[in-house]
């Protein structure tokens, strides 16, 4: 490609600061719309399977040596035990023989079309073991997103009915929020098995439900007790009275709720932030949702989701076009990074940032609801493997700031394995001591 030579430049460094994970990521998002006929695939849309190579160029070029990136999972999961690693092993033997540390992103708003959709109760029950044969596989990996976005995946899906069920009922939502609850912690249990120490990066949208007038604020109060339904089901969090009675009342048994609230593997994880202009909204007397814009900011809004669970922070996600006068990007990553500095400043342990995702997207202009192509530019790079101003912003900021402890004390950083780390004698005996205490933190 033309333009090759003047957007990889030559990595200078060997081994990522250990006190901070500057990362991206390269979508992998396939749900389905038109009743299941229909399916975006963000890879293919932006030729990754063609340029996988030169994508992982670019992602070392920009100083960053943490990748959200996973195997499709429609095209690799194929049936119960039946597995297509071929475009994977490809794919993660690169990112490998690089160094580059994948958050593996095993589930991101769709599956395959022998599964259906999230109301198959058969999902929770089957995706553990692909997630435990994918750890199998590549044991080297440590960092996992095994569901992506539960809550908006659940929503969208099921709420909305934009995605894959494309249903419109509280019964429907609750029943694909257990489903994909469910099959996100028995993963990581099944991951676990694998990998002891391995980590869960928890990627989740952090929301936030202003009252539009006071007669809203009823509405305004259940949304916002309801926008942690997923990650307090994950992390075995009682909901409130209201929000419990809302559970039982669309379908989730007691018996499912008391197993959710000893699922135990909070030990093991990251909190994981994403936040867009569009996580803020406004709500009407009868209970309409409007996009609010940016109000409280990713640095108010993460501190609730903080408080609540008390996990160490990650912004796992964020992005805006580049827009008409073409530094709209550049603004909003200054603006995430200084919110991501707040956050740390008061006092809460923050250990990453991610501008996502490496590459354009496509049809996330309609939120996946209509497949018509249109590029959107608010990669770090455009389709033709440019650097964006955004790219370039970026990458300086990242140089300017790994080697600052932005956790402010070297016992908050995260304890990753570089890839040809994992087979050291002091990695297995650590592996083996953390496996010997499962039991105990999975009681606890």
């Amino acid at each position: 490609m033309a333009n090759r030579s003047r957007n990889v430049e030559a990595n200078t460094s060997s081994r990522p600061s250990p006190f901070f994970i500057f990362a991206t990521g390269i979508e992998n998002s396939c749900p389905t719309i038109d009743g299941g006929r229909t399916r975006f695939d963000q890879m293919e849309a932006s030729r990754h399977y063609d340029l996988w190579s030169l994508d992982f160029d670019l992602v070392q070029s920009l100083g960053i040596h943490f990748l959200r990136y996973g195997p499709v999972l429609h095209r690799t999961w194929l049936g119960p035990n039946r597995y297509d690693w071929s475009f994977t092993d490809a794919t993660f033997a690169s990112l490998f023989a690089r160094d580059l540390i994948p958050v593996a992103d095993l589930c991101h708003f769709g599956v395959p079309d022998w599964i259906g959709n999230f109301q198959n109760p058969d999902f929770p029950t089957l995706f553990p073991s692909y997630a435990q044969a994918f750890a199998a596989r590549y044991p080297w990996v440590q960092f996992y997103t095994p569901v992506n976005e539960m809550f908006v995946c659940a929503l969208f899906s099921a709420r909305y009915g934009w995605w894959n069920e494309q249903m419109r009922s509280d019964r429907a939502f609750v029943t694909a929020l257990k489903h994909i609850v469910s099959a996100n912690v028995l993963a990581s249990k099944a991951i676990l098995e694998v990998r002891p120490d391995a980590i869960f990066i928890q990627s989740e949208s952090t929301e936030y439900f202003h009252a539009l007038f006071p007669d809203a604020a009823p509405a305004a109060e259940k949304f916002n007790a309801r926008r942690f339904l997923p990650l307090d089901l994950n992390y075995g969090h009682e909901v409130d009275a209201a929000t419990y009675q809302f559970l039982l009342d669309n379908g989730m048994s007691q018996e499912e709720y008391r197993a959710f609230r000893t699922a135990g593997i909070r030990h093991h994880c990251i909190l994981g932030n994403d936040y867009y202009p569009s996580n803020e909204h406004f709500v009407t007397p009868d209970e309409e949702v409007h996009d609010a814009g940016e109000i409280f900011g990713f640095d108010e809004i993460a501190r609730q989701y903080y408080d609540r669970y008390k996990i160490p922070l990650m912004h796992t996600e964020t992005n805006v076009d580049e827009g008409c006068s073409g530094d709209e990007a550049v603004k909003w990553l200054h603006k995430q990074w200084a919110n991501v500095l707040r956050v740390r400043d008061n006092g809460i342990p923050i250990v990453g940032f991610t501008w996502y995702s490496l590459i354009d997207q496509v049809d996330w202009d309609s939120l996946l609801r209509t497949k018509a192509g249109t590029v959107n530019r608010r990669g770090l790079f455009d389709m033709d493997r440019n650097i964006r101003p955004v790219g370039r912003a970026y990458k300086k900021l990242i140089a300017r700031w790994e080697e600052v402890l932005p956790a402010q004390s070297a016992c908050l950083t995260v304890p990753f394995v570089l890839p040809s780390e994992y087979d050291e004698p002091m990695e297995r005996r650590r592996r083996d001591w953390i496996r010997k205490q499962h039991d105990r933190w999975f009681r606890a």
